[in-house]
């Protein structure tokens, strides 16, 4: 903000102070103070629509000039701030400001929307540039109208499309969903797990009330034991995250994890890098070892290197977030998985040869997914962690069924 036209025999320190649901804690105060050169230096005042519902948002400011500690002069002023959802179309955002904001003379910039209603003897000067919107109604019944826009001109043109709402649709809409080979060759896994979730609980396997998305159990050289080692974990041991420079992992647990054998200390998200060894519980070796294998855009692969390597990997994914067809940092036993993503609701597959992309549903038939034949079942995952039955070849199945 910056604060013209005062007088120079005012006050050298004025107090500005705001006041909008839109401010943290509600209000902030600020000074504007004169340089040495006489003028006013400005002020930065941060505002935030974070969780904010769709709607107008006013905010009201007070300028206050003190002389001798008391408030001499004061000066208000109160504007409105239109907050748009996250998901509003730029139609929602025009017709509700030009259907509530009335009697009001602006310039449109920047894609922000002007309207002017008036009557006789009204002299106007509308602008509209860089994608705004201009709206004049006069409500004359005779005489003539003479308007002058300084540009109508777009910088860019803007077109909205409206698909039907099936074409949004997934055919198996699924938060959580497994991939499963019954005959895996060196590389590959029995089980290829897919989450689609902003933010991914690692912890420990519960039949019952789970408490974490991705369900972990101990691999002894016999084969899984839901039981034994497997209470060493905590319900909740760890989150994956999307960070700002990547992917990060945080221990929210009570028996510790190592990464690259070191641990980070609790409620300290550190940020994961290809080949980190991430070991659950940090008092007892081998209950959890698993292998940051890949790193992408949308996601990161995590291979267990323990008992269990040859029996489950997992794809953490962003939900509705595409993959890019850059290359991207990956070891050779997630390089030669295929590229999975989510979006509308569900998984896809991505060939990254072809930039093909195809839905994971239970009626999908895919000749080449990485290696791997395809004609069988795909199904959502309530319980991640449960066997799935073996099928022949590959399949995407129900994870709900337990192997004998």
């Amino acid at each position: 903000m910056e604060l013209r036209g005062m007088s120079a025999a005012c006050a050298p320190q004025l107090t500005l102070r705001l006041r909008s649901d839109l401010i943290p804690r509600g209000q902030v105060q600020h000074d504007f103070v004169r340089t040495t050169r006489g003028d006013w230096r400005p002020v930065f005042v941060e505002f935030s629509s974070r969780n904010k519902e769709h709607g107008q948002y006013q905010i009201e400011v007070e300028v206050h000039s003190h002389v001798d500690g008391a408030v001499a002069q004061k000066w208000v002023c109160t504007f409105v701030i239109l907050v748009p959802r996250r998901d509003a179309t730029l139609t929602e955002i025009h017709q509700i400001f030009l259907s509530t904001h009335k009697n009001v003379r602006v310039m449109a910039d920047d894609a922000s929307i002007a309207r002017v209603t008036g009557g006789d003897g009204c002299n106007l000067d509308v602008t509209a540039r860089n994608a705004g919107i201009a709206h004049v109604d006069l409500s004359a019944p005779q005489g003539k109208i003479d308007m002058g826009f300084t540009t109508i001109a777009w910088d860019e043109e803007l077109i909205e499309v409206d698909l039907p709402a099936a074409s949004h649709c997934h055919p198996h809409p699924s938060q959580a969903a497994c991939l499963v080979n019954a005959a895996p060759e060196a590389g590959e896994q029995r089980q290829i797990r897919l989450f689609a979730l902003e933010e991914c609980m690692l912890g420990r396997f519960e039949l019952v009330d789970p408490e974490a998305d991705v369900l972990l159990s101990h691999f002894s050289p016999d084969g899984q034991d839901n039981n034994g080692l497997t209470r060493r974990l905590s319900g909740r041991h760890a989150i994956i995250r999307r960070s700002q420079q990547g992917f990060e992992i945080e221990d929210v647990s009570r028996y510790g994890l190592l990464l690259d054998g070191v641990w980070p200390g609790k409620h300290k998200p550190v940020a994961l890098r290809l080949g980190m060894r991430i070991e659950l519980s940090a008092s007892i070796k081998g209950i959890v070892v698993l292998s940051v294998t890949a790193i992408f855009a949308h996601g990161v692969i995590l291979h267990r290197i323990d008992h269990g390597a040859r029996a489950e990997c997992f794809y953490l994914l962003l939900p509705e977030a595409q993959p890019t067809l850059a290359v991207h940092a990956a070891a050779p036993n997630a390089a030669a998985l295929p590229m999975l993503f989510h979006r509308n609701g569900g998984f896809w597959h991505l060939d990254v040869a072809t930039g093909k992309e195809t839905a994971l549903a239970p009626a999908t038939a895919l000749d080449k997914l990485s290696g791997f034949a395809r004609h069988n079942r795909f199904a959502s995952e309530p319980y991640p962690e449960c066997w799935i039955i073996r099928t022949e070849g590959a399949a995407l199945c129900d994870s709900t069924m337990q192997t004998a």
